[in-house]
């Protein structure tokens, strides 16, 4: 099957576009990207979380219109999503990120753009329109790699540096491993070329970072810096004392360690740690609207949207993603008026059950 050059009309949910990216994507993408770490149990448990919060329907409750905005860091978001940082977006579909940085655009939603991205960031942020525009880090084994590609996504004009912690060494990929995964040709992370890449676990641990690395990229930066990878209290706690801009209670989507925790499972004791002046994000498992307020409710600020995005840009390219995008747009606004909720602020832990 070929990419749609429209959305197909029995798509209505994102879990209609993984059906079709199933279809489409060769076995080499197709494993990559929907794949997990080892048996795949935190990935599962990513999703299957959600239920166990039960939303509170409230009738009769006079909301007529509803407002979404919010705010992260200095920057005002019409929604609270963001499409999430993920590697080799052209592994499915040639448009890769600039594609999706055209669909975010279009559909006012912030973009987080990888280290390990398919495209040139200088070249994505042209695409960029009223929606903000992060740049992802992964630390690099040099200091000096590491410094330039901060300062050229501060040249670039990236507003914020989301710094990805929870992936010292790649997860165990039993799929990927299986069908022998490797990057097409034509498809690298054009962005940080050469430089010695550490070839054994002994190599990755020995220029793994720390949290006296966090603190030289501070000081180092004039951007805000976002931790992406937190998951339990202790290290909220260590964040927080660093005074860092915000921090994104995510488990990788399950990529890394198999058998953590789901991350909507430890997002209100994370809250709880770090104050309410911290900005807090979640990832992993984000598939429905309801999700999202469910995630608003436990504490967090915003939500990213990795896989689905990977999936609709898959199935119809850019047009895919914002259609993707639109869809969740819509689940949010139609699970707020049920709940009584007429803006952001409104949304809270009483919209929950206690059970």
């Amino acid at each position: 099957m070929k990419p749609f050059d429209t959305p197909p009309q029995d798509i209505v949910s994102l879990h209609d576009y993984r059906r079709y990216a199933a279809k489409i994507l060769p076995a080499n993408a197709w494993h990559y990207i929907d794949g997990a770490s080892a048996d795949e149990l935190t990935a599962q448990h990513n999703q299957h979380a959600f239920s166990r919060f039960h939303l509170k329907q409230r009738v009769l409750n006079g909301v007529t219109k509803v407002d979404t905005k919010v705010r992260l860091l200095t920057e005002d978001h019409a929604f609270p999503l963001l499409l999430a940082p993920v590697a080799y977006q052209k592994l499915a579909h040639p448009s890769g990120e600039v594609g999706v940085m055209q669909a975010a655009a279009a559909q006012d939603i912030g973009y987080v753009l990888s280290t390990l991205a398919s495209t040139l960031l200088g070249e994505v942020i042209k695409y960029k329109a009223s929606n903000s525009a992060w740049f992802q880090l992964y630390i690099q084994p040099q200091w000096s790699q590491t410094l330039q590609l901060i300062e050229q996504a501060e040249m670039a004009g990236y507003s914020a540096l989301v710094i990805t912690v929870d992936a010292p060494i790649n997860g165990l990929r039993n799929r990927e491993q299986r069908v022998g995964f490797c990057l097409p040709d034509g498809i690298a992370a054009v962005n940080i070329q050469g430089g010695n890449q550490p070839s054994s676990l002994e190599a990755c641990l020995a220029v793994a970072p720390t949290w006296q690395t966090i603190e030289k990229i501070i000081s180092a930066t004039k951007l805000p810096v976002i931790l992406k990878g937190i998951s339990c209290v202790e290290d909220a706690r260590l964040a927080k004392q660093l005074h860092l801009s915000g921090i994104v209670v995510s488990n990788h989507g399950g990529r890394v360690l198999d058998s953590t925790a789901p991350s909507i499972n430890t997002l209100r004791a994370i809250r709880e740690e770090v104050g309410q002046e911290m900005t807090v994000l979640l990832d992993s498992g984000i598939r429905r609207g309801t999700d999202v307020v469910k995630a608003l409710a436990l504490g967090a600020n915003a939500v990213m949207i990795g896989r689905p995005m990977m999936y609709a840009l898959a199935t119809a390219g850019p047009l895919g993603v914002a259609h993707m995008l639109r869809i969740l747009k819509d689940e949010i606004q139609m699970t707020m008026a049920l709940c009584g909720c007429e803006n952001v602020g409104k949304i809270s832990g009483d919209i929950l059950h206690d059970y």
